[in-house]
């Protein structure tokens, strides 16, 4: 999720059930707040190495317009109550970078579609374009997972989708982590219509990156949204990429927070990152 700064956006994440968001700093992901959580989900959730100082149950929007419910902390990560209440003890677990435990098959073509229904859910023309541009940044790297492209409304039989939540306060986005090699379905934006292109772009691009394994860059610190706190592995991992540095990269787009004035390009440590994983 990207949260905004004066001039800066955060982007988070989702796994494997999870999902994450980018957004503006005091924005919420759901529409509403539903009840508090359970003292053991509580206790699960921390032992889950999950930072539990903000958790509550929440509606999570869907692209038809209907609403799923997911416990949320750290104000963008997601996942359904079944699954916290079963979550292992993976307190300790630590890492320095970019990717997940979860990751996409290898030599798979996704099917992703740019959702253009109606309810304001659909993309508008600039954020169709941005996505096309999103998708070119990954295929022209020639990696071992290809995007098909395709606009339209017929979501379901596709891999991922890409939609616009006009309920959703805010600028930014949500995705998720990969599930039994297949990349995680969803992928919300909101709020960017005014935004140029390039920053839409590198939204999507950010948000596409979730979608595939990838975990913030500054996960450590949140650096990039002027903050000093550690998201943790987030139970899904947050392992190093030989080859990418440790520290904090301040041009990579999976940085936490975005500013308004974004390419929507990789840096080559993010090129790196995703030719050692694909």
């Amino acid at each position: 999720m990207k949260k905004m700064k004066p001039f800066k956006v955060a982007l988070l994440l989702v796994g494997a059930s999870f999902f994450a968001c980018q957004s503006e700093k005091d924005e919420q992901l759901e529409t509403a707040v539903v009840s508090d959580v359970a003292p053991e989900i509580i206790s699960r959730l921390a032992n889950f190495d999950v930072n539990t100082s903000d958790v509550k149950k929440v509606n999570f929007v869907l692209p038809n317009g209907s609403t799923t419910p997911m416990i949320q902390m750290e104000g963008d990560i997601h996942m359904p109550e079944d699954q916290a209440a079963s979550l292992p003890n993976l307190q300790g677990l630590t890492g320095r970078n970019y990717h997940t435990n979860n990751l996409v098959a290898q030599n798979t073509v996704i099917d992703i579609i740019g959702f253009t229904g109606g309810g304001g859910f659909g993309l508008a023309s600039n954020e169709q374009t941005a996505l096309q541009w999103a998708v070119n940044n990954y295929n022209r790297l020639n990696l071992s997972i290809r995007f098909n492209l395709t606009f339209g409304t017929d979501y379901e039989p596709k891999d991922m989708v890409v939609y616009h939540n006009p309920n959703q306060n805010g600028a930014g986005g949500s995705a998720g982590f990969p599930s039994g090699g297949a990349p995680f379905k969803f992928v919300q934006i909101y709020g960017l219509r005014n935004y140029n292109t390039n920053v839409i772009e590198h939204v999507i691009t950010h948000e596409i990156g979730h979608s595939v394994g990838f975990r913030h860059t500054d996960y450590f610190s949140r650096q990039s949204c002027g903050q000093n706190v550690n998201e943790g592995t987030a139970g899904v991992g947050a392992n190093p990429i030989p080859g990418t540095p440790s520290g904090y990269d301040p041009t990579s787009i999976m940085l936490a927070c975005f500013s308004n004035n974004e390419d929507g390009e990789f840096n080559n440590n993010d090129i790196t990152a995703l030719n050692y994983l694909y």
